[in-house]
């Protein structure tokens, strides 16, 4: 079994930045993915990011210049540095972690951007 926690979510002015965590624990295999996806209200939940073991990143079109993703694999922990925040993107944020054919999931992490 998996677990993730996330953290570092907020609310945060726009033009702002904040920076998520996500660290997973349990029985972690060496090659997996991990990543971000985001659920707006009343809308489907949509990839953000991606990184493999080896620091190969997929971006969604929306996170594109603007989100970093990266990982600590001592640490089994992946972060999303996010900059230039929109209100577009408040979101509850999920992490998620991909090996051998399962998916595991974080109960989410909230991010709000307003003035």
């Amino acid at each position: 079994q998996v677990q993730l926690v996330e953290s570092g979510g907020g609310l945060v002015q726009p033009g702002g930045s904040l920076r998520l965590s996500c660290a997973a624990s349990g029985s972690i295999f060496s090659i997996n993915t991990m990543g971000w996806y985001r659920q707006a209200p009343g809308k489907q939940r949509e990839s953000v990011a991606f990184i493999s073991n080896y620091g190969t990143t997929n971006y969604a079109g929306s996170a594109k210049g603007r989100f970093t993703i990266s990982r600590d694999n001592a640490k089994n922990t992946v972060y999303l540095q996010m900059n230039s925040l929109k209100p577009e993107d408040t979101a509850v944020y999920f992490c998620c972690l991909s090996q051998k054919g399962e998916v595991y999931w974080g109960q989410g992490t909230q991010v709000t951007v307003s003035s």
